[in-house]
């Protein structure tokens, strides 16, 4: 017999495979527990926010829908790549950095920092003189 630990661990893996989320119901079907037993053990995941929830129907019966919260990455100013700078160094997109447009928007947003700093650098030099 299963532990409830291992119950809700399965839970939420069943969640976390379904990427668009998943009913309660299902849930329950495939651990093969009574309904009560699956909303003690979504409750439990629910208090760990781990999940959310939502009302919905499912072959005309009101039941949840249940889907992961996505994992927070840490955010690093400056991402490296061995002993070279990278943007690309730990993003989740799928893309070619060619034609990535956050690239395209972080380089953008250099550019006009840089700009910016230069026309500060240019105009303390005009008050020096």
């Amino acid at each position: 017999m299963e532990t409830g630990m291992d119950l809700e661990e399965e839970a939420y893996n069943i969640i976390r495979r379904h990427k668009d989320g998943v009913f309660q119901n299902v849930i329950w079907k495939e651990l093969d527990i009574d309904s009560r037993k699956c909303s003690r053990i979504i409750k439990k995941l629910l208090d760990k926010d781990l999940i959310i929830r939502e009302v919905g129907v499912s072959n005309g019966a009101r039941t949840y829908l249940l889907k992961a919260k996505e994992e927070v990455k840490e955010k690093y100013d400056l991402l490296l790549a061995r002993d070279m700078f990278s943007a690309c160094t730990g993003c989740t997109g799928d893309c070619e950095p060619e034609y990535c447009g956050r690239l395209s928007e972080w380089i953008g947003s250099l550019m006009v920092e840089e700009a910016k700093k230069s026309q500060e650098d240019e105009d303390e030099f005009e008050e020096e003189i």
